[in-house]
């Protein structure tokens, strides 16, 4: 089945402008497809392949043999040192489209990637495919239970998509983090870590808590959390310090970013079995999360807002340093408004304020906050307020 990613037009105009641009993600979530699609005249190297790595002994020679094609360099990380390489060859030949770049790591955690290519390329993130992606013939629990990496969406059954996923996650934890970062990890604790964050997802995160049920130090944690989050799995969600006279909150969240891994994590079977899971309000939450994240504009950020005294936002969008909106989650389709979220919009006065559930009509409250699902948010009330 073909999903067109709404990626697509953006990095076809910036393909058209930019002499390389770079398509990051995790593994697995249809870069090299992708790439593939955005140019008829391509030479493929993929890094994990050693007779390409072999073609790339004397580099610079041999990339610029193929300056009338487009190159496309997959898991791009895995030799670092052509990110450097490649500006003196682009300063050479300024011509649009000549390097697709994928990686499944972020640049500023790989070791040796100290040249951005400031100037020279545009970075684009990849996400797994997202609700507003979606062909009619996938509905919206299909996508929040499995998640969004293809395959496991794609699956002709839950126990298909299931073993992907496990599939996944064993490669991932056993060879995939450390070989993208060049980095020596342990796949025993990576795994129990992996687990505990699944568990505690959408919590606080206490890296001196982890450390001490995983029998490592505080460091330690946080370098795997790193490394978790540079591989585009988990997101922090960091609070909202605006407000300097309310004692607040500062630790951040974390959420697994594929709720389909969540599930797995969590050994949650089924879609109907997720319902009576401890977790459920809490992948909900993520998901909304996530799937704002892959829309919202670039100038707009994510944050949330906790004080002691018991003022609680799920989800603040921010633009500088103005409070756009303020998002309560709600997994309720006739949700009720906390006292919480009250006082948080006492306190952040946002110019819109919004309650967010699966399946619920839109309509506005006495307070002046508008309820709606996350498919009418996502589609019509998100591209208006931004």
């Amino acid at each position: 089945m073909l999903i067109i990613r709404n990626l697509a037009s953006q990095l076809r105009n910036r393909l058209k402008k930019s002499p390389a641009i770079a398509i990051l993600g995790p593994r697995q979530v249809g870069k090299t497809t992708l790439a593939k699609e955005l140019s008829n005249d391509y030479i493929y190297l993929d890094m994990e392949n050693p007779r390409d790595v072999a073609k790339l002994q004397d580099a610079y020679t041999f990339l610029e043999s193929l300056q009338d094609h487009t190159v496309i360099i997959d898991e791009v990380q895995l030799l670092p040192t052509l990110f450097s390489l490649l500006r003196p060859l682009i300063d050479a030949k300024r011509t649009p489209g000549r390097f697709i770049l994928l990686g499944s790591a972020s640049p500023e955690l790989v070791k040796g990637v100290s040249e951005t290519l400031a100037g020279r390329i545009s970075y684009n993130e990849l996400c797994p495919i997202g609700l507003t992606e979606l062909p009619d013939t996938i509905g919206f629990e299909q996508h929040w239970f499995r998640g969004g990496f293809p395959e496991s969406l794609l699956s002709e059954n839950d126990l298909l998509s299931k073993e992907w996923i496990d599939d996944f996650i064993v490669s991932y934890v056993e060879r995939d983090l450390a070989k993208m970062f060049g980095v020596d990890l342990a796949p025993t604790l990576l795994r129990n870590f992996w687990s505990m964050l699944a568990h505690l997802n959408g919590n606080l995160f206490n890296g001196e808590s982890f450390a001490r049920s995983l029998g490592v130090s505080a460091p330690t944690v946080n370098r795997y959390l790193d490394f978790l989050e540079g591989g585009f799995l988990i997101r922090r969600l960091q609070p909202w310090f605006v407000n300097a006279k309310k004692r607040l909150i500062k630790s951040p969240k974390t959420y697994i970013r594929d709720t389909g891994i969540l599930h797995r994590l969590l050994n949650i079977p089924r879609y109907s079995d997720l319902f009576g899971h401890p977790g459920v309000g809490a992948s909900w939450e993520g998901y909304v999360v996530e799937q704002i994240y892959q829309i919202k504009e670039k100038q707009t950020d994510l944050f949330f807002y906790r004080t002691q005294t018991g003022a609680e936002c799920d989800l603040i969008l921010v633009q500088g340093i103005t409070t756009l909106a303020c998002i309560e989650i709600k997994l309720s389709n006739a949700p009720t408004i906390s006292k919480g979220f009250i006082n948080c919009i006492k306190d952040l006065e946002p110019k819109y304020r919004y309650i967010i559930t699966p399946k619920s009509e839109t309509y506005v409250t006495a307070n002046d906050i508008t309820v709606t699902n996350i498919k009418h948010f996502l589609l019509d009330i998100l591209p208006q307020i931004q």
